[in-house]
């Protein structure tokens, strides 16, 4: 059975937030990710079959282990969600300097 997850629902978790970070800077086996968190290889391999099914890791095998990486390619939909809100904020950062300024030119 392949269900296919939404990206977000698989980044609410904070655990599988932290998973993804540990696979930015490298591939690592359930193993090795386990040893990172204070849980069980099964809670871990759990988590890590959510990001599977929403492609934001990749499987690779490598003899008898299997090493898991981030997709960078689905990463790009957060970064495209996220961006709308980087340019909200963007105008209101550049709108606050400029009250700023003009509050600044008003006391000298």
């Amino acid at each position: 059975m392949d269900t296919r997850r939404d990206i977000f629902q698989a980044i609410a978790d904070p655990t599988r937030r932290a998973i993804l970070l540990l696979l930015a800077a490298q591939a690592m086996t359930p193993n090795a990710l386990a040893e990172e968190f204070n849980t069980s290889r099964q809670a871990v391999s759990k988590h890590i079959q959510i990001l599977t099914e929403c492609e934001l890791v990749k499987q690779e095998p490598k003899g008898r282990e299997i090493y898991y990486h981030v997709n960078t390619d689905q990463m790009k939909e957060i970064d495209k969600w996220i961006a709308q809100f980087r340019k909200i904020w963007e105008t209101r950062f550049n709108q606050l300097d400029q009250v700023l300024s003009t509050i600044k030119k008003q006391k000298k």
